[in-house]
């Protein structure tokens, strides 16, 4: 009896959860529970499910692909000189 008890325990895991906030604007929220009632989920199971792939898939590293390159950080630059019609 003493060994099924082991076993029971070693299969439970402490998970830690963490609390992620956002504010939705009325509209978005009214548009957010009608779109939960139609497809007969709940909104938290809905935002669960839109962002499972970043949430499981970056766990230990983000592939290089998904960085941004160096010149995409230059793109809206203000010192860099601007094309001109006119020169």
């Amino acid at each position: 009896m003493a060994c099924v008890e082991c076993q029971l325990m070693r299969r439970i895991r402490n998970r830690k959860f963490k609390t992620v906030t956002f504010k939705l604007s009325a509209r978005q929220m009214k548009s957010l529970r009608n779109y939960c009632r139609a497809r007969k989920t709940t909104p938290t199971k809905l935002i669960k499910k839109s962002i499972r792939n970043y949430t499981e898939h970056f766990f230990k590293e983000v592939p290089e692909k998904y960085h941004t390159t160096h010149n995409q950080l230059d793109l809206f630059d203000k010192e860099k000189e601007s094309l001109s019609m006119f020169d």
